[in-house]
């Protein structure tokens, strides 16, 4: 097996380095670094359900940081239980769900078929112990249909979780007319969504949307890893999947990453400082990659939607005749970090769910890159990644099996035509 790293010295340094796969982790900015550090082993470094100094200084960063993170969601009532990723935060909603219901009459979880594979699996596993579990089928741009969404929910629903922005394809769903139709249809059925790609994006009001629970997650805001929230609706009763000593968090016992709550806090801060200015400029950065990919590398195709509809930081775009593996290690010795499919599951060889689900074949969805834009790219990274990528992908397409058994079958049918 031949090492990036020896790749790397093969091809030399690249002369410029562009980190786009923000959808698998970010880069951590020195102030939320320097928010964390004290609370090693300067403050706060007790347990905060412990009733000394050190435990009351770290109970406080989680107090502070979760009523930063309500005023960002306009929580005027209700719980965020603090997990150590939005993975956790998911299941939590969905078995945490199905516990509470026990063997009640509501025995059904409706899902969409593009869902993040934390919602998905859980989901899944509900099935095989005795739950209905119905996908909701979306259009080519992803998007659920509200009528057929009507349709598949009855009062026998226990739970519904549409994203309120999918994580591949940035396509931002009408969420407020999703939880109308179900709600219309049966006001008891429980309406979840995984904000984790909306959050830092898109401005998020619980209060409007209507929705009983929410999960974020910190490393998607340029925050570090080992935090995630789940919104609850006051009055809502989940049961815990976890068991063992008390802790601030209820329903997630163990002790609280504090350092990492603490840089949360920070990253949230910083996320929302300037918003419209941050939103603004991921957007301007999304639609010059999107435009000068698919303007100077023939044979590809965008995934999701256009404008407004699609996350102000997603460019996913399938390029035909190639495999995306080969595109990644490509484009990492051009110095331009990517993720192929989903980035969840980019190391297994296979086509990404979502990006079938839409209607691509297998061989589009093999082709597909997903590029992460965030607030901390420049127009000259992306003029960068547009000089590279046709270079990279005609340089793949020549030696690639892909590309020459596409070309037999054009020769093929020029014959036989």
């Amino acid at each position: 097996m031949v090492k990036i790293s020896e790749l790397l010295e093969q091809h030399g340094k690249p002369s410029r380095e562009v980190y786009l796969d923000n959808e698998n982790s970010g880069w951590v900015p020195p102030e939320v670094v320097e928010a964390m550090l004290p609370y090693f082993n300067q403050k706060g470094y007790g347990h905060p359900s412990i009733t000394n100094l050190p435990g009351w200084e770290a109970y406080e960063v989680v107090e502070s940081t979760l009523e930063l993170v309500k005023k960002t969601l306009n929580i005027r009532s209700g719980e965020l239980v603090l997990t150590h990723s939005g993975t956790e935060a998911n299941n939590l909603a969905i078995l945490g769900t199905a516990l509470a219901a026990n063997k009640g009459k509501r025995r059904k979880i409706v899902v969409s078929a593009i869902e993040h594979m934390s919602v998905l699996f859980p989901a899944r596993t509900l099935e095989e112990r005795g739950f209905k579990f119905v996908t909701v089928p979306v259009d080519k741009e992803g998007f659920v249909n509200p009528e057929i969404l009507s349709m598949l929910v009855d009062n026998e629903t226990l739970l519904v979780s549409i994203q309120m922005v999918n994580h591949e394809i940035g396509t931002i769903q009408d969420l407020k007319t999703l939880v109308k139709v179900v709600k219309d249809v049966d006001s008891e059925i429980i309406f979840h969504t995984d904000a984790v790609d909306a959050y830092g994006r898109l401005k998020i009001d619980v209060e409007d949307l209507g929705v009983d629970m929410l999960t974020l997650s910190s490393h998607k805001i340029h925050g570090p890893k080992g935090v995630g929230v789940l919104y609850v609706r006051e009055g809502l009763k989940i049961s815990p999947i976890l068991y063992g000593a008390l802790s601030t968090q209820k329903m997630w016992p163990g002790v609280e990453n504090v350092p990492a709550i603490a840089g949360f806090g920070k990253a949230v801060e910083l996320a929302f400082r300037d918003f419209e200015g941050n939103v603004e400029k991921m957007k301007n950065l999304r639609d010059m990659l999107i435009d000068g990919i698919l303007e100077t590398v023939p044979d590809t195709l965008l995934n999701g939607p256009r404008g407004e509809k699609r996350a102000p930081d997603n460019v996913n775009v399938s390029f035909l005749h190639v495999e995306g593996e080969s595109i990644t290690i490509e484009l990492s010795l051009r110095g331009i970090y990517v993720s192929s499919g989903s980035a969840c599951t980019s190391r297994v060889l296979e086509p990404s769910h979502v990006i079938l689900a839409i209607g691509r074949k297998h061989e589009e969805a093999h082709g597909s890159i997903l590029f992460k834009i965030s607030r901390y790219n420049s127009r000259e990274d992306i003029e960068y990644v547009l000089s590279q990528i046709p270079l990279a992908i005609e340089r793949l397409r020549e030696i690639s099996p892909l590309a020459k058994q596409s070309k037999r079958s054009i020769d093929e049918k020029e014959v036989y035509a």
